[in-house]
């Protein structure tokens, strides 16, 4: 559902960027006026500070499937021509990843992606990716947001062109599967797969990647999204979850669904009796298959979020284990710097440093449908495969709890910088790691992490344990904590 709006819904809310670009609600915040602000402002940040590593003045604007999205690309497109940039715009909606992608492979300054990732269909938002092929540091953003108070230089208008972003893309990410074997699977009938595109920009994807029809599902476009929002959880996966629970199987065929995020840079997954697998389960699957099929090797990133199976399957392969904040940015940031195998987070962002340092969910779907293909087992089997190889079983849920006020969240901030917690749910703290929010470690190898939103009175928990009934138990018990302090 979409906001409800007020006449202070009308008033501007400053244009600041985020984690990963600014968003903001159409017609209240986002608007074609803003955008022709942002975007020129957006190619200066990026000529700036990259411009001396090409000498190609060429910015690549694009989009998804959001209400509007072509008409702000086009906006975006020709204010940055104006101020003097080559640009190429995309002829169609796309996954962010692709138009990260072509900044790298077109040596462009960069790319501004018109998008606003798995948020409600009443907003809109403008990402920024840098020429290397991801997210842009904060460097880049404070520049922009300091210049919008500026006037534009004046320039001779640069050259406006439009682009397929589709068929680079997905050259590069066929180079890195077995399409071959996929494709045959897929015809034989000895994998069926399902994939819910959640009216996004994955729509096409897997079947122009390999070159044959699978089950997708929420294919056309709708602005409203259902009446959900393009996020890969459970709760707006209910066509998928039945279509997979009363699949007539024919045989012994192996069956999986698949769920992209409104830009396809998340991803998510069915196994074959229909339970949902988040990236939880994802990530150790994937360094499993990668490791033992592929050979990769290398650093293995994950945010302090992630599950604890996955630096022990990293052990299993004698991979090095490198912990972040919460945020996709942080990995990105590791993957410029360092040896990275793969690097993800909970929330379904995963990437591969033979890439891009950018999470891909159709690169992600491909390599999860290679480990099924080439194991011949579901995505379930394996992963408790791997819970019993490692000897740690878990399970994991997270909530997001109002607080009354931005008051509130100081009190509490200040109780845990000053009086932590030493027991929680009748269990020792045993460890207690801050670089993002409290992460408190148990006596019975199960962890509580406590964070707050940036901008508004929420707090956020985050539990795994050995059972899901002590994960509600360290839920409940920090919701009491944060309504008494």
């Amino acid at each position: 559902m979409a906001d409800k709006l007020s006449p202070a819904s009308f008033v501007h809310k400053p244009i600041t960027f985020g984690t990963d670009g600014w968003r903001g609600m159409i017609a209240a915040d986002f608007t074609f006026e803003r955008v022709m602000q942002v975007a020129p402002r957006a190619a200066i940040a990026l000529d700036r500070i990259y411009g001396h590593s090409t000498p190609n003045r060429t910015i690549i604007v694009g989009y998804d499937r959001r209400f509007l999205s072509p008409e702000f690309a086009q906006v975006a497109a020709q204010a940055v021509q104006a101020a003097g940039f080559n640009v190429l715009l995309s002829d169609c909606f796309a996954p962010t990843p692709a138009f990260s992608w072509a900044a790298k492979q077109h040596q462009a300054l960069g790319s501004i992606v018109i998008t606003a990732s798995h948020n409600p269909a009443a907003y809109s938002g403008l990402k920024i990716k840098g020429g290397f092929g991801g997210s842009v540091p904060p460097e880049v953003t404070q520049q922009v947001e300091a210049m919008l108070t500026e006037p534009l230089p004046i320039a001779e208008a640069g050259t406006l062109e439009s682009f397929n972003p589709w068929t680079s893309y997905c050259d590069a990410l066929r180079a890195k599967v077995d399409v071959a074997q996929l494709r045959g699977a897929i015809a034989d009938g000895s994998l069926v797969v399902f994939a819910d595109v959640m009216h996004g920009a994955a729509a096409t994807g897997l079947e122009q990647i390999l070159g044959i029809a699978i089950h997708e599902l929420n294919s056309e476009a709708d602005p409203m999204f259902g009446g959900g929002a393009p996020e890969p959880l459970p709760r707006y996966l209910p066509d998928l979850l039945a279509k997979i629970k009363h699949y007539q199987r024919q045989g012994s065929e192996q069956v999986v669904g698949l769920v992209f995020d409104g830009d396809s840079d998340r991803i998510a997954a069915v196994d074959g009796q229909g339970n949902f697998l988040s990236s939880q389960v994802l990530i150790p699957v994937l360094i499993q298959h990668l490791a033992t099929h592929r050979g990769f090797t290398g650093e293995i990133v994950k945010t302090i979020s992630g599950s604890n199976l996955i630096p022990r399957v990293a052990q299993l392969y004698n991979l090095p284990l490198h912990e972040t904040p919460i945020g996709y940015k942080y990995i990105a940031d590791r993957m410029l710097e360092a040896d990275v195998f793969l690097g993800g987070e909970e929330s379904g962002g995963i990437g591969y440093g033979s890439h891009i340092p950018e999470r891909d969910a159709l690169l992600s779907a491909l390599y999860v449908l290679e480990a099924v293909a080439q194991s011949g087992k579901d995505l379930s089997e394996q992963y408790a495969a791997l819970q019993q190889q490692t000897g740690f079983t878990s399970a994991y849920d997270r909530i997001d709890l109002p607080l009354a006020g931005m008051d509130v969240r100081d009190r509490l901030v200040q109780q845990l910088r000053s009086q932590p917690p030493t027991n929680v749910a009748g269990h020792a703290v045993t460890d207690i790691l801050a670089i993002d929010g409290y992460k408190f470690q148990l006596a019975d190898q199960s962890w509580l992490l406590i964070r707050f939103s940036g901008t508004e009175p929420v707090l956020r928990l985050y539990s795994e344990a050995a059972t899901m009934e002590r994960v509600h138990e360290n839920l409940a018990w920090a919701k009491d904590w944060a309504s008494h302090v």
